[in-house]
């Protein structure tokens, strides 16, 4: 696995993805783990830190069987360094695979990896990306995606889901597992898994008491959220939360309240094995039949099936 590097490159899309494949040999993994930069000379990632390169990024020769390309907050600088981009395009060439992480997609579509790709990247990144290479099809809301010999993951963080889903296809589930529980990695997302929550997406609104009732839902799903308790508790009348629902988050209340139960009903079968009953009381859904109804509405699955889906980190 030979991960790139170069001068302003993003600390933890670097460490994240290396520390996965680390961990990996240490399950039975036989990954040769490398890095390169453009002039073999160290570079200086975010906070400051000086990573060493173990070779020029010329001198490395395939076969390869993972090129990582990290990003960096400046994804400007990095596409306009034509023989980094030219270093890329070559060594992917010789690569099993190519993957990127966060802005990395970036130095990828630059080089023309992503054409007529789908592709993933950080959620404030996506419209960037799609308006600079409008011959990429950006995915504003995966994990990580795959298309073909390339993978792009999301933001930061999402670069070591991305590579459990590379050491499970390697290695199988049992291993992908054994890493990330080694890791602490409290669930591996699968890459079909939205990178935001009802309550992120959400925002910050002006109004304070829409904020703290937002901040209630996420805490406490099962909780009273009817139109008249929630009311009651901002000190407005029901008409008139109404309106701030539809004027700051364009849905209704009881459309949100729905979302956010979704939402955790989905955390707890991602992450647990609780009897669907269970979910749906603890979710604030009463019943599994209404759990069930919710599900076939919002995601077209049983939940049931969808658990079985994220059982795997390849799961969506």
């Amino acid at each position: 696995m030979l991960m790139v590097l170069y001068d302003g490159v993003r600390l933890l899309d670097v460490t994240g993805p290396l520390e996965v494949f680390a961990v990996a040999n240490e399950y039975g993994g036989r990954y040769r783990l490398r890095t390169a930069s453009p002039s073999g000379a160290d570079v200086r990632a975010t906070a400051g830190l000086r990573l060493g390169a173990d070779a020029a990024l010329a001198d490395v020769a395939g076969p390869l069987g993972t090129l990582v390309v990290p990003g960096a907050p400046d994804w400007a600088a990095s596409i306009a360094d034509r023989a980094l981009l030219e270093q890329v395009r070559r060594l992917a060439g010789a690569a099993r695979r190519t993957a990127s992480v966060c802005a990395g997609a970036f130095p990828l579509a630059a080089a023309g990896l992503l054409d007529g790709r789908r592709a993933a990247t950080h959620w404030s990144l996506t419209g960037e990306l799609a308006r600079a290479f409008p011959g990429v099809d950006v995915d504003p809301d995966a994990i990580f995606v795959r298309d073909g010999r390339v993978f792009t993951s999301a933001g930061i963080t999402a670069g070591i889901d991305l590579s459990l889903s590379l050491v499970e296809h390697d290695l199988g589930a049992e291993t992908a597992r054994l890493v990330a529980k080694h890791l602490v990695v409290f669930m591996a997302r699968p890459g079909g898994q939205s990178q935001f929550s009802v309550r992120l997406g959400a925002g910050r609104p002006r109004h304070e008491p829409l904020r703290r009732l937002l901040d209630a839902i996420a805490e406490d799903p099962a909780g009273d959220h009817t139109l008249a308790a929630m009311a009651g508790r901002a000190g407005v009348s029901a008409r008139h939360l109404t309106r701030l629902f539809r004027d700051e988050l364009d849905t209704t209340p009881a459309a949100y309240v729905a979302r956010a139960r979704v939402e955790a009903a989905r955390t707890m079968l991602e992450g647990g094995t609780d009897p669907l009953d269970v979910v749906a009381r603890r979710a604030g859904l009463g019943s599994a039949e209404t759990l069930r109804r919710a599900f076939a509405a919002a995601l077209g699955v049983t939940p049931a099936a969808y658990r079985a889906r994220f059982a795997s980190t390849r799961g969506g």
